[in-house]
C-alpha cells in the first residue's frame, strides 16, 4: 500500500466483502460447503510442485528466522496431505448449523431450545504455518462462517497459492469467493486495522508466539479467543508402568519440539524418580536435550555420560523452551504434582502416567487445563487429533470455546422460542 489512506480503504473493503459473504455462508447447504471442501482437498494434492515452488521462495528469504519458526514455515508434501486430510475429514463430519438442542415445554405452552449458528467473521491472525491458512479456511467453510487471514510475511508466497486454491474451490461449489480473503500485503499497520474493526470482525484468533498474542490481547477492539504459550506437563506418578512412560514421555517431549503441545516440564513422583529419570535421562541424553533439574533430579542425573545437565531456575517451571530443553522435578505427592501444574503450567496441556484410576481421576479434575490426560503424550492435544476434522487455534480461555478450537468453537447458540399463539399473561 502506498500510503495509510490507501491501506484504511483496503482493510474497509475486506471487512465489507467478509461481512457480505457471511450472510451467504450462513446460509448455505450442506452439500454446497462439502463440495467446497472435496474440491479444496483434491486441489491441494493436485497442485503439490506449484505449492513447494512457493514455499520454497518463502524458506529462500527465512535464513535469518529460528529454528522452531522455520520448521514452521515449511509446507511439505506430508503436511499438505494433512491439511487435504482434514478437508476430508471435516466434509463426512455432520454440518453443526441449524442444530436445535435443548427444547423443552414450558408450563405458558411456548417451547425453548438452542440453534447452533455461525459466528460471522473471525479474523486469523498467525506466523509461519502456511498450513493454518487451510485449516482455517476448511473450518470457516464447513461452520457457515467467513474469515480474513493474516499470515506472517515470511509465509506471503505460501499462504498466497493456499488462497488461491481456497478461493477456487468455493467459486467451484457456488459459494463466495470473498467468504475466505487472505490480507495480500505485509504491512503490519493492516494487523492493528484488522483488529480494531468490530463492525466487519466478530472474533479475532492469533496464533503465534507469545509477542503476538499478547500485542493482540491488549490492543483488540473484538473478542480474541487465545492461548500465550504452551508449558505443558508429564506426570510420573508414585503406581506406574515404567515402560509405557518412558514411551510417552520421550513422545511427549522429543516426536517434534516446537509445537505449542510439545511437554516443556516433567515431574517424577519420588517413589519413582530413582527407576525412572535415569532411564529418561538416557533417551533424552542422546537426544541432545538439555535437563534443567532441582536438586534431587540432578543427583540422580549426575552419573549419565554426556548428559547436558543445569539447576533449574524459578524461571524454568514456567518456561515455554520449543526446543530441546526440559524442567525436571522430583516431587512428594499427588497433591504436590497437581499443586506445581496449576501454578506454572499455561494451562494448555497436562498429563499423568500412573496405574491408579483413583489418582487418575483426581488428575483430570483437580487440573485446570484446557487438555487433561492420562496416559497419553501431550502431542495429541490437536484438533485432528481429536477428530475435529482440524483446528484453529488453542484456547486456554474459559468461555465460549476451551482447548482445540474446531467447528463448535466457530458458532455460538442462540435462543428460540416455538410457540402456537401465546400471550404473556
Amino acid at each position: 500500500m502506498s500510503s495509510t489512506t490507501d491501506l484504511d480503504a483496503y482493510m474497509n473493503g475486506v471487512g465489507q466483502a467478509a461481512r457480505a459473504a457471511s450472510v451467504r455462508m450462513a446460509a448455505a447447504s450442506t452439500l454446497a460447503k462439502n463440495k467446497a471442501l472435496l474440491a479444496l482437498a483434491r486441489r491441494l494434492r493436485e497442485q503439490g510442485p506449484a505449492l513447494a515452488e512457493a514455499n520454497a521462495r518463502d524458506l529462500a528469504a527465512a535464513s535469518g528466522l529460528d529454528a522452531p519458526m522455520r520448521d514452521r514455515l515449511k509446507l511439505t508434501p506430508a503436511v499438505i496431505a494433512t491439511v487435504a486430510e482434514g478437508c476430508e475429514q471435516l466434509a463426512a463430519m455432520p454440518d453443526p448449523i441449524g442444530e436445535i438442542t435443548g427444547v423443552k415445554r414450558r408450563p405458558t405452552g411456548i417451547s425453548v431450545g438452542q440453534m447452533r449458528v455461525p459466528l460471522g467473521v473471525f479474523g486469523m491472525i498467525y506466523e509461519s504455518r502456511p498450513n493454518v491458512t487451510i485449516e482455517a479456511a476448511s473450518l470457516a467453510i464447513k461452520s457457515g462462517n467467513a474469515c480474513i487471514l493474516r499470515g506472517g510475511s515470511e509465509a506471503i508466497h505460501s499462504n498466497l497459492a493456499l488462497a488461491q486454491l481456497v478461493g477456487d474451490a468455493l467459486e467451484e461449489a457456488g459459494l463466495p469467493r470473498m467468504a475466505v480473503q487472505l490480507i495480500n500485503t505485509t504491512d503490519r499497520a493492516a494487523v492493528g486495522l484488522l483488529i480494531a474493526m468490530p463492525e466487519y470482525v466478530d472474533v479475532i484468533i492469533p496464533r503465534g508466539g507469545k509477542g503476538l498474542i499478547e500485542r493482540i490481547s491488549l490492543e483488540a477492539k473484538v473478542p480474541v479467543i487465545k492461548h500465550l504459550d504452551g508449558n505443558c506437563h508429564s506426570y510420573v506418578d508414585a503406581e506406574v508402568d515404567l515402560a509405557q512412560a518412558l514411551t510417552v514421555v520421550d513422545n511427549a517431549k522429543t516426536q517434534k519440539y516446537s509445537p505449542c503441545n510439545a511437554t516443556e516440564s516433567l515431574l517424577v513422583h519420588a517413589a519413582q524418580a530413582a527407576a525412572f529419570l535415569p532411564q529418561i535421562g538416557a533417551i533424552f541424553a542422546a537426544k541432545g536435550v538439555e535437563m534443567r533439574g532441582c536438586p534431587r533430579t540432578l543427583a540422580l542425573l549426575g552419573p549419565l555420560p554426556g548428559a547436558k545437565l543445569a539447576a533449574a531456575t524459578e524461571a524454568d517451571w514456567s518456561e515455554e523452551y520449543l526446543a530441546p530443553v526440559i524442567s525436571i522435578k522430583v516431587v512428594d505427592s499427588l497433591d504436590e504434582a497437581i499443586a506445581h501444574i496449576n501454578r506454572y503450567s499455561s494451562h494448555h496441556t497436562d498429563a499423568i502416567l500412573t496405574t491408579n484410576h483413583p489418582n487418575a481421576m483426581r488428575f483430570l479434575r483437580e487440573v485446570d487445563s484446557a487438555s487433561v490426560m492420562v496416559n497419553a503424550s501431550t502431542r495429541f492435544a490437536d484438533g485432528f487429533e481429536y477428530g475435529l476434522g482440524a483446528e484453529i487455534g488453542i484456547s486456554t480461555d474459559k468461555f465460549h470455546a476451551r482447548g482445540p478450537v474446531g467447528l463448535e468453537g466457530l458458532t455460538s447458540m442462540k435462543w428460540i422460542v416455538l410457540g402456537q399463539g401465546e400471550v404473556r399473561q
